[in-house]
């Protein structure tokens, strides 16, 4: 998110987020040597393998492992990081205001950030927008427009250093551009900072008001749903089965590695018996089926799948464990956050397809909000995460950008750039900024499940 130097606001704070593989800790418990029979779940809170040509759709679920590490780790909180989404038909309101109202808030969070550092030093502010574009509501207070506008990218703060209507003498002292080089840095960074801070403020609340999620892994997987005239439908399996065994093979206790044995299992023996060893109340036994032949060879069953795992819930019984559990998981989701933006400037042409707009990602939080609070906490600590990490990026158009060259400006020894050259480079990111934002929100539209169906 940048902030606007000139009398039009040139920012643009993009919300292009990718989300995946989150690592938070939590809690320490072992896992319970004997197979868990939940309920077959009625949502997740996203799809993270989805394939019609198999006949599963496993949904990776937001749970920790316990045992691998002192706190556990998260498997997969993936949301924006999944090509083609399978989002759901928003059929709550409610949920979709939510998911909007998380993002909204996070970027108010962040240009106020930019806001109180400088009026704290008694720079002149301007403007505050959330949005760009025309302005659809606006009010004016101690010489400040503060404005939403149309278009949902993002938001900025203005400054009348450049504007040619402001009455304000060029060389006073409490224009930006006129401070010292360590008051802009304050201000161009109190974004980020300010979205660090929310962060860890979210899941502090998450820690002392509904606590932190913990997982029991159990052996084997779930089926909780079979459909009808599908090969496990007409072999035996019924919903409700744990799977403990393919082919003579254990599964592994809790996590997605055995989904995706199975899966494997099941895409390589198109009409060939494959041997399940199943547990159904206080019964072992064993079950052969015969995948159905998809038409690109596979095999498939026709069964939603899922981890063995049960979910509760720890709260801190101290202000030091409060703060000791908020501090695992915030450097958890952090050091997640960091990953996931190496692997994809790592592997760029396999997840470029992966980075979404505002659209995706308020589709993501509705799911989000209908499958449980506990997401919602850790989707808003995800994207503050994730804005603080990408705005902090040296790009036009993006905080970093405007760091790096007031960091170029101290390398020169305080010669700042030629006007025009900063202009250009700036006014060309922007550019490429709002392009990218609005191909994203055109993308993530036509991807929306209500959408493929009308079309």
């Amino acid at each position: 998110m940048i902030i606007n130097l000139s009398a039009s606001p040139p920012s643009s704070s993009f919300s292009l987020i990718k989300l995946s593989n989150s690592k938070s800790p939590i809690s320490d418990f072992p896992s319970k040597p004997k197979t868990h029979h939940p309920k077959p779940p009625s949502s997740s809170i996203c799809c993270s393998f989805s394939s019609p040509d198999l006949g599963f759709h496993c949904k990776d679920r937001f749970f920790i492992e316990n045992g691998r590490c002192p706190h556990g780790k998260r498997f997969k909180f993936r949301t924006c990081a999944i090509s083609g989404f399978d989002y759901g038909n928003f059929e709550s309101a409610q949920s979709v205001l939510e998911a909007a109202a998380v993002l909204t808030a996070i970027i108010v969070v962040h240009e106020s950030g930019h806001f109180l550092a400088a009026y704290l030093q008694g720079i002149h502010v301007s403007k505050f927008a959330v949005g760009f574009g025309p302005i659809l509501a606006k009010f004016n207070a101690n010489n400040v427009e503060y404005s939403i506008r149309a278009f949902p990218l993002g938001g900025f703060v203005g400054f009348p250093d450049n504007d040619p209507d402001s009455d304000i003498p060029v060389d006073d002292k409490n224009l930006l551009k006129n401070r010292p080089i360590l008051d802009r840095i304050i201000v161009v960074s109190a974004g980020v900072v300010a979205n660090i801070i929310f962060a860890y403020l979210i899941i502090l609340t998450q820690v002392l008001s509904v606590g932190l999620p913990v997982q029991e892994a159990y052996p084997g997987v779930l089926v909780p749903e079979v459909r009808p005239f599908s090969a496990a439908s007409r072999d035996g399996l019924l919903a409700g089965d744990v799977i403990l065994k393919v082919n003579g093979n254990e599964l592994p206790r809790g996590g997605p590695n055995g989904v995706s044995e199975i899966v494997d299992v099941i895409k390589q023996n198109p009409k060939r018996n494959v041997v399940l060893k199943v547990a159904r109340g206080q019964q072992d036994f064993e079950i052969g089926i015969t995948p159905d032949e998809n038409y690109d060879g596979t095999g498939k069953i026709g069964v939603q799948l899922s981890p063995n795992v049960k979910f509760t819930k720890v709260k801190p019984k101290s202000v030091s464990e409060a703060f000791n559990y908020t501090g695992r998981e915030f450097w958890g989701l952090s050091s997640n956050v960091l990953d996931s933006l190496k692997q994809t400037f790592l592997n760029f042409s396999q997840t470029a397809s992966k980075v979404s707009g505002p659209v995706a990602i308020i589709a993501v939080g509705a799911e989000v909000a209908r499958s449980n609070i506990d997401g919602l906490y850790q989707f808003a600590a995800l994207l503050n995460l994730n804005l603080a990490v990408i705005n902090l990026l040296p790009l036009p158009a993006l905080d970093g950008g405007t760091l790096a060259f007031i960091l170029i400006e101290a390398a020169r020894g305080g010669r700042k750039l030629p006007l025009e050259v900063e202009q250009g480079i700036m006014s060309s990111g922007i550019t490429l900024v709002l392009f990218l934002g609005l191909f994203l929100i055109v993308k993530d539209t036509l991807n929306l499940d209500f959408i493929k169906d009308m079309l």
